[in-house]
């Protein structure tokens, strides 16, 4: 019997020691394995561009300016949310003008250099408009809004020259396609919680304006990248050969869509964003509202937003682990079920049914956050990795840059509409009377997408789309030398 007991109790051991490997395997040791393998099959430098780029300018700048204008549009400027939200879509412009920037990367190099000049650039104008924003005292409302569709301007163009280099990526490595996507999306998340986090406590000892201040000095690592970024310097082209550039730009990009696997998904995209209203601003305000609302205060709205990116982490590692290999079609359809059902928890916080069911608002709203941005993630990373296969060899700047500027053209209408449907139903500053049914139509609008999954081809991430005459990289001196490209340490030359 002691013997027995002896023996149970040391399976038992065995059991917890084994789970307890298994946890670790999964938290440490999995993505460490996965980052290694990047590292082997790419390059260590490709980490650099992408860190600075979706980490910093995009993850924590995205984290610290939602906040910190916000509150600016609030408090400074003393708008009413539907105005708000229409002037957050105007700030949006420059992500749907992509392509010119792309077109600008692929085929207009300055002095002899395609990517470096952009930037540096691009960080230079990012620095300046965010110091002007800091800087200046009563900033009038049109002169703000300039420079915010500045600073917004320089990360776009940031985010085209580095999507150029993970599409071509994804060409020549079309098994790491989703890796790929899902290191960006893991890299801005992270960024997104950092810069989440910080946004309350910043925006409350600093002010908005002071919050602009330390986006302009993280934009300079921007102009970092563009400096140590090693490129093959070309020959200086005439006005001539420029435009006929352009119009091989052109005419490829037409040929490519005229594919039924090209336009069929960027419909999707488009119509899904578009329909998929955004009332952010008016639940902001009532967030903060002390007589109908909440009446949360700077930090706790930064930590709300906080768990949206802890939620967005959390989509991105179950995508990686488990549903990368579904085929597109399923994974969407799914993830925008699951958003029609988790619409409807604002309309449960509107109406104040968790504070009858004893649940506090702080964890219904943290809750409610981060399953919501799972999901939208969920939902994202495939139509990424599908997107990134619909690029034709040559163009992958110009081209990726295009079928993103369409989902931001679907985010720019969402969010008019948002605006249009607030101010219509009268949520002011100071009424929310009406918000519940601004949720209940914002809601039952995510049902449209649903009827429209049959646009997404339904491969798999593994699986070639485009035909094969159009993935081969031409290599006339009409073309981009994109395999010229590398970004690499400033001291050495090592490749």
């Amino acid at each position: 019997m002691a013997n027995r007991s002896v023996e149970t109790e040391h399976d038992a051991v065995s059991r917890r020691s084994n789970q307890g490997g298994m946890i670790l395997d999964l938290m440490f040791k999995r993505p460490l394995r996965w980052l290694r393998m990047l590292v082997e099959e790419l390059h260590w430098s490709f980490f650099f561009g992408v860190i600075v780029v979706y980490g910093v300018s995009q993850g924590l700048g995205k984290g610290l300016s939602k906040v910190s204008t916000q509150y600016y549009f609030k408090d400074e400027q003393m708008i009413q949310p539907s105005e708000a939200q229409v002037y957050v879509g105007l700030i949006q412009v420059p992500w749907i003008i992509k392509p010119v920037w792309g077109l600008l990367t692929d085929v207009v190099p300055v002095l002899g250099y395609r990517r470096r000049p952009y930037f540096i650039f691009a960080g230079v104008l990012s620095m300046v408009s965010m110091m002007v924003l800091s800087l200046h005292k009563n900033l009038q409302l049109g002169l703000a809004l300039s420079c915010l569709v500045a600073g917004s301007a320089g990360v776009a163009i940031a985010d085209v020259t580095i999507d150029a280099c993970v599409t071509q990526l994804s060409i020549s490595h079309p098994t790491l396609a989703a890796d790929m996507q899902s290191l960006c999306g893991m890299s801005s998340s992270i960024g997104s919680l950092v810069g989440f986090s910080l946004s309350g406590v910043l925006v409350h000892l600093f002010g908005s304006k002071g919050v602009y201040g330390l986006l302009g000095m993280t934009a300079g690592l921007t102009v970092v990248v563009g400096l140590i970024l090693k490129e093959s310097p070309s020959r200086s082209p005439g006005g001539k050969h420029v435009n006929e550039k352009f119009i091989d730009a052109g005419s490829a990009i037409w040929k490519t869509f005229q594919y039924g696997e090209v336009w069929r998904p960027c419909l999707f995209m488009l119509l899904s964003a578009a329909v998929s209203l955004h009332i952010h601003e008016g639940m902001f305000y009532w967030y903060t509202d002390s007589k109908d609302g909440p009446s949360f205060s700077k930090e706790a709205v930064g930590s709300i937003m906080s768990f949206g990116a802890i939620g967005s982490l959390v989509g991105i590692l179950l995508y990686q682990n488990f549903l990368k290999n579904f085929p597109f079609r399923n994974v969407v359809f799914w993830a925008l079920s699951l958003s029609v059902l988790s619409g409807f928890l604002d309309l449960i916080l509107v109406l104040r049914i968790n504070l009858k069911l004893g649940v506090p608002d702080y964890f219904f709203i943290v809750v409610d956050e981060f399953v919501s941005h799972m999901i939208s993630r969920i939902k994202w990373l495939p139509l990424l990795v599908l997107s990134s296969k619909l690029c034709p060899a040559g163009m992958e700047g110009t081209f990726f840059a295009l079928l993103m500027s369409i989902e931001h053209l679907g985010h720019l209408l969402s969010s008019w509409g948002g605006g249009v449907l607030l101010h219509a139903l009268k949520v002011t500053r100071t009424q929310f009377d009406n918000l519940w049914l601004v949720i209940v139509i914002r809601s039952l609008l995510r049902v449209i997408p649903i009827g429209l999954v049959f646009l997404i081809p339904n491969v798999d991430p593994s699986s070639t789309i485009l035909p094969a005459d159009m993935l081969m990289n031409r290599r006339s001196e009409d073309v981009v030398e994109t395999d010229k490209i590398e970004m690499t340490a400033l001291l050495t030359n090592e490749a």
